[in-house]
């Protein structure tokens, strides 16, 4: 999930908008800067990470390179799609994702270019999928969210799994149709299968309360209206770099051990086969998984992990290596199959 996700509508106005003042000045528009760059030196990003994060990478990158950037943002669902309708006619040179499953639809789609090798090599291996095809440039842990005053360490449950329990039933938070908590369900059905995954789905069902976007349920959590939620670390970190006014009253459990919930979710980063910029469109993934790209990713405001180049995490996170994160290739994770379960039992 994203700050300030635009609707779908907007979004796709906005798009509309942009493409025909590109068609009729021949020039790019929206740059992270406002203003506006030659062809030649500038390419067009899919963004659908936190927007201040990427735009903190864009102005880095601009001012080490003069290569200026057209961002056009929206959640994973909706650049996928996007990526999707356009095919190899799109005008995006890269495109940044929250989560796996939405890059690992695009690259199914038979639309990117393979990453360099100097890229790649900038960012270990279980952070980024054995095709090449794509790397990542961020990581953020799933978490159990509880409300201190309702649960005690003791209480909580040894395994995300242990959620299907009906003692659960209306104590759990989640957002159910976003983005995070699909890629969450697709972790388990790369490490339990389909028919445990589909038992635990069918009882979250019933034991779940839904909301529309995770910082709702950050703030369910911390009022007691539900006693836990399923959501990841960064949320409450950020609230409480704010006014803490959703989180005061919440603690964060970190399953470890492999569990399915301790699932770390990789944001992509790729550069689309079509592009007429590849030199510069490599630059970008180079810089933002280099050391400092990823040291803007330690200093900022958004509190998600560093993969690359030997930067360490913001100093207030558990440290990646502690986590005891289940090892899975993110090309693996099917967010076509977690729809399609998903859909079955009514949680979509």
């Amino acid at each position: 999930m994203r700050f300030g996700i635009k609707t779908a509508t907007a979004f796709a106005a906005a798009t509309a908008t942009l493409l025909a003042l590109s068609a009729c000045s021949g020039a790019s528009t929206g740059t992270a800067s406002g203003s506006s760059a030659a062809g030649g030196d500038s390419i067009v990003v899919y963004n659908a990470q936190h927007e201040n994060l990427t735009g903190a990478w864009v102005d880095a990158f601009t001012k080490e390179t003069g290569i200026k950037v057209t961002l056009r943002n929206g959640d994973d669902l909706e650049m996928s799609n996007q990526l999707s309708e356009e095919g190899k006619n799109t005008p995006a040179d890269v495109f940044l994702t929250e989560n796996s499953p939405a890059m690992v639809r695009i690259a199914g789609a038979g639309l990117l270019a393979p990453v360099d090798q100097a890229t790649l090599n900038q960012v270990p291996a279980q952070y980024r999928p054995s095709t090449g095809d794509w790397t990542g440039i961020a990581a953020r842990s799933t978490v159990l969210a509880y409300n201190k005053n309702k649960l005690t360490p003791e209480q909580l449950p040894k395994s995300l799994m242990d959620l299907a329990d009906p003692s659960w039933k209306g104590r759990i938070g989640a957002s159910t149709g976003g983005a995070d908590f699909q890629a969450i369900v697709s972790a388990m059905l790369e490490l339990k299968g389909e028919d445990a995954t589909k038992k635990w789905l069918e009882a979250a069902k019933s034991n779940f309360k839904s909301y529309k976007d995770d910082t709702p349920v950050l703030a369910a959590v911390n009022s007691g209206e539900v006693d836990a939620g399923v959501l990841y670390h960064y949320y409450s970190f950020v609230d409480q770099a704010q006014t803490g006014e959703n989180s005061k009253n919440v603690d964060l459990h970190y399953f470890k051990n492999q569990d399915p919930g301790a699932f770390v979710s990789v944001s992509g980063g790729a550069v689309l086969a079509s592009s007429k910029k590849q030199a510069q469109a490599q630059q970008f993934l180079k810089f933002i998984t280099g050391k400092e790209g990823q040291q803007v990713l330690q200093t900022g405001n958004s509190f998600e992990y560093t993969v690359g180049s030997d930067v360490p995490a913001n100093s207030k996170l558990v440290p990646l290596k502690d986590l005891q994160a289940p090892s899975m290739d993110p090309a693996k994770l099917n967010s076509e199959k977690v729809t399609e379960l998903m859909t079955e039992v009514g949680l979509l």
